[in-house]
């Protein structure tokens, strides 16, 4: 007798494969528009400045780590920040100013015109995320959400909005880290071509 609880994870896989199916399927021109974002401010040696909350702060992390060290291809690091890896520094804003500007804070010391932000939120209505976009509008840097669900304010805040339009917040968070690899892979390749490339 099959083990009952492969019914489960028939179910899971089902479930993961027809939102990714749904992504392939969309309109593929704002995906461009983030990869183009960041890879025009990689070339300009510009940051990255990458902030979320719970698995988006590790989703954040990992995105980072990919563009700083690499993703598929040799090239010079480029220049991204996780907000969400320093805990001194988290815990001291947090403490003094409150949670909701934890980012925001890093934002004000780190960001200029040209660099962009990108906010990770399978809610949407996360208020440090709200008000790190904020702020990063305020100073000019290009604004990039990754959201769930209807996208809530951050999609409705950011210039480039990449929606994943689930309720579901672990299959948003798969979606989501498929779409920072490909992400990742677009960078790469449009950095081979730009006479700006980092190690060119």
């Amino acid at each position: 007798m099959a083990d009952p609880r492969l019914r489960s994870v028939d179910q899971w896989y089902e479930a993961t494969i027809r939102l990714q199916e749904r992504m392939r399927r969309a309109d593929p021109s704002v995906l461009l528009r983030a990869a183009d974002a960041l890879a025009r401010a990689a070339a300009e040696q510009r940051r990255i400045l990458v902030f979320g909350n719970g698995g988006s702060a590790a989703d954040a992390q990992h995105f980072v780590t990919e563009l700083v060290g690499r993703f598929r291809r040799e090239r010079r690091p480029l220049a991204a920040v996780a907000l969400t890896a320093d805990t001194s520094l988290l815990t001291a804003v947090a403490n003094d100013f409150g949670f909701a500007h934890v980012f925001a804070r890093q934002i004000e010391a780190l960001g200029a015109p040209g660099d962009v932000a990108v906010a990770i939120t399978t809610s949407g209505a996360s208020p440090n995320v709200i008000e790190g976009l904020r702020s990063a509008t305020a100073r000019g840097l290009t604004t990039i959400a990754l959201t769930g669900g209807d996208g809530g304010e951050a999609g409705r805040i950011a210039a480039v909005h990449l929606n994943v339009p689930d309720a579901d917040t672990a299959h948003v968070q798969e979606a989501h880290i498929t779409l920072l690899h490909v992400i990742c892979l677009l960078i790469e390749e449009t950095l081979d071509r730009s006479p700006l490339a980092p190690g060119a």
